[in-house]
Order: C-alpha cells, then sequence, then structure tokens
C-alpha cells in the first residue's frame, strides 16, 4: 500500500507546473523589488476597473414600434426672455387633434427680471381663483369709533361698454371683451374700470423688464405646438390670434435662453441637447421656430421598474416678419412645433455576470504577473551581460 502512494505521488510530482528551486540558488535583486511593486500597483488599479464595470449595469437598446396610446405627453420647460416683460407674454398649445389651450395658467409660472437677469419678485402662477372683494369705508360711521373697519359686500357688475359681455369688473376685462369683439379700444378716460386702477395712458413703450417662465403642461400625446409670443391670447372666429396693436412691434427683441426643455421624465445618464440654447435675435418682430422630432422611450431598470419618457432632436429656423403685418406675414414669437415618431426606443439595465467579472480578474492577475516576469528577466539578463563585460575589461 505505501508503495503505490509512493508511486502516485511520484507521477503526480511530473504534473508539477511550478518546480521549486533551493534558496541558496534564489537572487532577489532591487530591479525585481521595484517591478513587483509596479506589478502590483497596476493589477490594483484594473481590479478597481473590473469592479465598477461589474457594479455598473450593462445597457442594451431595441427598437420597435410604438403602440402606446391614451397617455399625455409632459412638457418641462424653462426659458428666460431678458428683454419681453412677463404681462406681454403668453404661452399657448394646440394639438393636431383639435385641442387648444389658450393662455396656459396651470403649472406655469412667470417671474419679473430686471436687466441685469435677476429676480425683481417671486414668481406668480398665472391663475385667477374666486372672486373680488371691494373694500370700502362706511361714511355714515366715520364719527364713531369704528374708522379701521372695511366692509365686505358682493361684487358687482361692471359694464362691458356695448360688448354685450356680462360684467367687466377690471380694466383687462373690458380690454378683452373689446378684442374678442374686434372693436377698437375707447379712451381709457372714459372707461371707468381703468380710472379707477390708474390705466390712463396706453404706453407704446415696453417696459424695461425680462421674464422667466417655467413649469410644465400636459397636452394629448399627438403632433402639436406650443408657443411664446408677445400680446395677449384670445380667439376669434374661430381664430387664434395674440393682441400686440398696444405696443410697437418694431421694439420686440425676442432674444432667449432655453434653460431647460424636455418631454417626460430624465432618462440616467442621458443630456437633453438644447439645454442652456441662447438665441440673440436683435429688435424688430421675428418667427423663432424650432422643430422638435420626439421619440417615445422607455427605460427598464435592473429591479424591473420601467420609466416611460421621450428622447428629442431639434432643428431651428428664424424669419423676418414683414411690419404692421400679424396674418400673411405671421406672428411674431417662439414656436415649438413637435412630431411624434411612430418607433420607440427601449433601454434595458442588465447587470453582468458573476463569471464574467471573475475571469476578467483571473486575467488581470495572470496578465499582469506574467508581463512583469519577462520584463524583469530582460531587464536582469541585460544586468548580468552588462556585469560579465565590466569583470572580462578587468581581468584584461
Amino acid at each position: 500500500m505505501g508503495s503505490l502512494m509512493r508511486s502516485v505521488g511520484d507521477r503526480l510530482k511530473q504534473l508539477d507546473f511550478y518546480p521549486k528551486t533551493l534558496d541558496d540558488f534564489r537572487i532577489k535583486t532591487i530591479s525585481g523589488g521595484a517591478v513587483t511593486i509596479i506589478a502590483v500597483l497596476i493589477m490594483g488599479l484594473l481590479f478597481l476597473s473590473e469592479l465598477h464595470t461589474f457594479l455598473t449595469p450593462r445597457i442594451t437598446e431595441d427598437l420597435f414600434v410604438d403602440t402606446t396610446r391614451g397617455s399625455k405627453l409632459k412638457i418641462n420647460l424653462d426659458v428666460v426672455f431678458p428683454k419681453i416683460p412677463c404681462n406681454l407674454l403668453s404661452l399657448d398649445a394646440m394639438d393636431l387633434s383639435g385641442a387648444q389651450h389658450v393662455n396656459i395658467q396651470h403649472n406655469i409660472y412667470k417671474r419679473k427680471l430686471d436687466t441685469n437677469g435677476y429676480p425683481i419678485e417671486e414668481p406668480q402662477r398665472q391663475e385667477k381663483i374666486g372672486h373680488e372683494v371691494i373694500e370700502g369705508d362706511n361714511d355714515e360711521n366715520n364719527n364713531n369709533n369704528n374708522k379701521n373697519k372695511t366692509e365686505v359686500v358682493a361684487p358687482k357688475c361692471g359694464s362691458c361698454y356695448g360688448t354685450g359681455t356680462e360684467c367687466c369688473n377690471t380694466c383687462d376685462e373690458v380690454k378683452d371683451a373689446y378684442r374678442t369683439k374686434g372693436w377698437a379700444l375707447p379712451p381709457l378716460q372714459d372707461i371707468e374700470q381703468c380710472v379707477k386702477e390708474g390705466q390712463l395712458v396706453e404706453s407704446t413703450d415696453l417696459p424695461l423688464e425680462g421674464c422667466q417662465i417655467y413649469g410644465y403642461l400636459e397636452v394629448n400625446r399627438v403632433a402639436g405646438n406650443f408657443h411664446l409670443a408677445p400680446g395677449k391670447s384670445f380667439q376669434h372666429n374661430h381664430l387664434h390670434i395674440h393682441d400686440v396693436q398696444q405696443y410697437r412691434t418694431a421694439d420686440f427683441d425676442l432674444s432667449h435662453r432655453i434653460r431647460h426643455l424636455s418631454f417626460g421624465l430624465n432618462i440616467p445618464g442621458k443630456t437633453n441637447p438644447f439645454d442652456g440654447t441662447e438665441l440673440d435675435t436683435g429688435k424688430g418682430p421675428k418667427s423663432i421656430n424650432y422643430y422638435v422630432k420626439i421619440v417615445p422611450t422607455t427605460y427598464e431598470k435592473v429591479d424591473g421598474s420601467t420609466l416611460l419618457t421621450n428622447q428629442f432632436s431639434i432643428t431651428q429656423h428664424q424669419k423676418e416678419l414683414q411690419m404692421g403685418l400679424m396674418g400673411d406675414g405671421g406672428l411674431p414669437g417662439v414656436f415649438f412645433t413637435y412630431e411624434l415618431s411612430p418607433m420607440m426606443v427601449k433601454y434595458s439595465e442588465k447587470q453582468r455576470s458573476l463569471g464574467h467579472f471573475l475571469t476578467g480578474v483571473c486575467s488581470i492577475i495572470g496578465g499582469v504577473f506574467t508581463v512583469a516576469g519577462l520584463l524583469h528577466s530582460a531587464s536582469y539578463s541585460v544586468y548580468r551581460q552588462l556585469q560579465k563585460k565590466v569583470e572580462i575589461g578587468k581581468a584584461s
């Protein structure tokens, strides 16, 4: 039995790829130590790189026909107009299905800016809620102790001056009623509401203010457009109109900076192509058109959750408008015309296999160790050759 074990042991020794030498025959050099340190550092760096690659999910991309129906398209925007006041800007949207959202007010905020781009006041949400509350003094009790008391009365119905509208309690409501009829506005000093509000003069000069308009809006998931244009927007005879008669169109400066524009949620690792874009248009009525091609996108994470969003590309076109022509010449403003692609892109996160990681680590260790050994052997061989030549020279 013992002889059999010795025979097996002898055969195993013949298969040893790593023969050992006696310590007395081993030579350790300074260069060998330096190569070892460098090799260990390289192996450590490559190991960390391989570990980072293993922990980072692999992204695969697939393309197929978009079959989603009935969902809404969320548009996120943040645009700064440094030379157009907020009270002159209107945001409107419409789509090919015929739905028109005139003078959008929900989820959209406007912030007044000074000439240097700094905020003048807190952002105002563009919406009107409730009725107007009228406060007044009671003349019969002026001599009593209730001088600081105010009386709340029901809102009165102001005249609309023949336009047929039921009530006009503010100067702007009177103006809107005349715009709807297409009538010329009478002198403001003849309108009681404008006199009370102090709007006695219609200035043709634009205030030295800028405007930041930001927020989001949800529209039908079909092709359409949204635009930022000067003037009060309204509909007349089923036409979308902006009233800019109060101001000189030659003073319009639609220079703007698109701080952010996206459609849906942000995709991890993806940047929006138009964030930070600036356009200096100069003065004069101009139509700036951005044509947006939207590609529906789904992003599936490793944990199985799915993110529905959109990618997009933009091309830009700008044209001068003829002075005084708002119909044939076009409407001054910034227009975003979007169209959805019938194809959908799907990104999927895939976790890398543990076997792939272990194979990479073994390759790093073995490769660096082998290359370091070859370099050290070559350098040591050169060193020995030089040393022999020196010894021969001394002997002669």
